[in-house]
């Protein structure tokens, strides 16, 4: 078992004597002892945030199709979370390699975003039969590396060798974790605290600690920060605080990496739990007002859209019916429009003309033959944040 100290962060133990010798972190069980100080700033930042995701719930109700701007907004942060850890695929990329129906095998890169997007789908519709647990987690995680080139590293196991962060090795390291058999007494006592009544403490601010202590662990040899960050959203959805897994952090953290290991590293080397919930729910805040700008705008779009299409005359059916199915595949051709909405191609041809006429659609490759055709307004306003 684990001995408690009297210290609030944790304890460095020496793992290592000699040139090579190192230490590691062994952060304290949870929850924090003593317990959060609920000052005036942090209680007035967790209304904030509070209302902030109230407003983003009740924003995605007036979407004509709320799932198809979860579809997006998924896909958007599956791309942001993978850019944190250094993989160079974009939103663009992503769609036009979902929407192809090519066998070729895809970039490495574009894979790994895939496989997230893949695991989050199913950790999220795990949620209404399985509570977040270690089996969950150890479940997304598998398939988040599956085939990729974090294949080799143990996918859904908890890690039986030391890891470390930045430097070449332990030695050297910014951060070393727990060492890898404490791992499963951490994650058990990380669940259990997952567990945790709601009336402990606020579902927004239990989720912050939840991650940050998943982070600190570092229980896999690969994938820690992107298993982490789902586990916010994953929280606040069997928590019910969300409706709709509409609130990823990746983007928050991206813009403000120094200022989040900082907050994290506080936690380690000071235990000030504190310094990082308000950090955290000012990104809570601010990501979910981004988010639901981002729901309002799509929203007038549509309308804006439609209204012109309205206008087109004897090709404004064909045309709506392009236009609904661009906000789930923004990207196209006359031939995938053709069997989409199951018309000749110079039905399908006649379609992508009235839109790009209208504004709606921009041509993208070029190309003379098989051109291919972007809704660039839409994507405008989903790919903010994610450019390379």
């Amino acid at each position: 078992m684990l001995k408690q100290t009297s210290q609030r962060a944790g304890q460095v133990i020496v793992q290592q004597q000699g040139p090579e010798g190192f230490s590691a972190f062994i952060p304290r069980l949870l929850p924090p002892e003593p317990p959060l100080q609920f000052d005036t700033e942090m209680q007035h930042l967790l209304e904030k945030a509070n209302r902030a995701l109230g407003r983003l719930d009740g924003a995605t109700y007036m979407l004509p199709n709320e799932e198809l701007f979860l579809y997006m907004f998924v896909r958007k942060e599956a791309v942001l979370s993978s850019q944190i850890e250094g993989t160079q695929a974009s939103l663009a990329e992503l769609l036009e390699y979902e929407q192809q129906s090519s066998e070729d095998h895809p970039r490495e890169d574009i894979k790994e975003v895939s496989n997230y997007v893949k695991a989050m789908y199913w950790g999220l519709e795990r949620l209404a039969k399985l509570p977040i647990s270690i089996r969950l987690i150890r479940g997304i995680h598998n398939l988040l590396l599956a085939e990729t080139r974090g294949g080799q590293r143990s996918p859904g196991e908890f890690r039986k060798s030391q890891n470390w962060i930045g430097g070449t090795r332990p030695g050297d390291a910014q951060f070393v974790p727990p060492p890898p058999h404490l791992i499963l007494e951490l994650m058990s006592n990380l669940e259990k605290f997952i567990h945790h009544p709601p009336d402990m403490m606020p579902s927004v601010i239990k989720a912050g600690i939840a991650h940050a202590q998943f982070e600190t662990i570092h229980p896999f040899l690969d994938g820690n920060g992107r298993i982490g960050r789902l586990l916010i959203t994953l929280m606040l959805c069997q928590e019910k605080v969300l409706e709709k897994p509409l609130l990823y952090l990746s983007l928050f953290f991206k813009k403000n990496r120094p200022a989040y290991y900082e907050a994290l590293n506080a936690i380690r080397q000071h235990g000030d739990w504190e310094g990082w919930i308000k950090f955290y729910l000012r990104g809570i805040f601010e990501v979910s007002q981004q988010a639901t700008e981002a729901a309002r705008s799509i929203f007038n779009l549509q309308i804006s859209h439609q209204e012109r299409v309205a206008q087109l005359g004897r090709g404004a059916h064909t045309a709506r019916q392009l236009l609904d199915r661009l906000y789930q595949f923004p990207f196209i051709t006359v031939n995938q429009a053709a069997e989409a909405l199951r018309v000749s191609a110079p039905t399908a041809r006649l379609a992508i003309n009235n839109l790009e006429k209208s504004g709606i659609l921009k041509e993208i490759s070029g190309k003379l033959r098989d051109r291919q055709y972007e809704y660039q307004p839409y994507l405008d306003i989903i790919r903010e944040g994610t450019e390379l």
